[in-house]
């Protein structure tokens, strides 16, 4: 297929008739009339050799082929968007932009609330947003990608996008401040047998995954979808958790925990932002990577005291 051939206006006329799935109002939302909109079907049916929307009584529903191209337009129109916003030149004190970034609570917390710092004088006009990351982001990270300006994610998680390293942060272990099992210490033992709190997307289990290298199983007593949680479901009960330092050093002015060295080597966090190529020129994009890694050096350098018991 020649893509100087493509008419990509279709693109969005395909999109707008697989949401709406009604001539007339796919029509009104792209400014098309309904004739030109049901000429836009006619073509769009005979590229594809299917009838994309089949009238069932007196609405249209989805054909299979039809269906599985509704998340396929939407994510070729948001990524045609943001290569023609691209811009040559940026100038962060008087351009207005808004950057979606995809992060977990703990990289929006730590790394994101600096950035914002950072941009507040700067860019007045510049607003950043943050959005949960999705687990089907490492099923399909080029989709994901393709729509926001970045992934805040530990390093290793996906591959095969530029990346911009940010800083590294440590594993440690919370337990409530008056866990009456636990003393100066934590043991291989104390793991294998204290019921656990854990962060359960699968993509970042920290603690099933490197337990599970030492051959001890966590019993799960509570799972959650966000790690700041995580120290509320410590406190007040024999429940362990691994957690952040950097959001356990917070952790501790709200819950009544103890922060605790890992024993054994916990594999530290190591945490980029990935970015889609599409934003490879963009010079507002190339100033976003820029101020992202100088504010990661900036954590970087913040002296981190070692855990100490109790």
């Amino acid at each position: 297929m020649s893509v100087p051939r493509l008419d990509l206006n279709l693109v969005v006329a395909l999109r707008a008739l697989l949401e709406e799935r009604n001539v007339t109002r796919a029509g009104e939302r792209i400014g098309l009339s309904q004739p030109a909109m049901s000429s836009a079907l006619g073509r769009l049916r005979r590229h594809f050799g299917d009838e994309l929307l089949a009238r069932t009584g007196s609405t249209y529903e989805l054909t299979p082929l039809g269906a599985a191209l509704r998340d396929r337009s939407a994510t070729a129109c948001d990524l045609l968007e943001r290569l023609f916003s691209s811009q040559a030149d940026f100038d962060p004190a008087t351009e207005t932009r808004e950057f979606t970034l995809l992060a977990s609570d703990y990289g929006a917390s730590v790394f994101g609330a600096a950035l914002s710092r950072a941009l507040h004088e700067e860019a007045p006009g510049v607003r950043l947003t943050f959005q949960q990351t999705a687990p089907s982001v490492v099923e399909n990270p080029a989709t994901a990608l393709s729509t926001v300006d970045g992934l805040l994610m530990p390093h290793g998680i996906i591959d095969g996008f530029p990346t911009v390293g940010l800083y590294s942060d440590r594993w440690v272990c919370i337990v409530a401040d008056d866990h009456p099992g636990i003393g100066d210490e934590l043991t291989l033992g104390h793991l294998a047998g204290l019921p656990w709190a854990v962060y359960q997307r699968p993509y970042d289990a920290p603690a099933a995954r490197q337990l599970s290298m030492l051959g001890i199983s966590p019993r799960v007593e509570v799972s959650v979808q966000t790690f700041q949680l995580l120290p509320h479901m410590v406190e007040g009960t024999r429940r362990i958790a691994m957690i952040q330092e950097r959001l356990a050093r917070r952790a501790v002015r709200s819950a009544a925990v103890r922060v605790l060295p890992c024993p054994f080597e916990a594999v530290p966090v190591q945490e980029v932002l990935w970015w889609h190529p599409v934003h490879a020129q963009d010079a507002a994009h190339i100033w976003l990577r820029r101020r992202a890694e100088e504010v990661g050096a900036t954590l970087a350098a913040v002296a981190r005291p070692e855990v100490r018991a109790g």
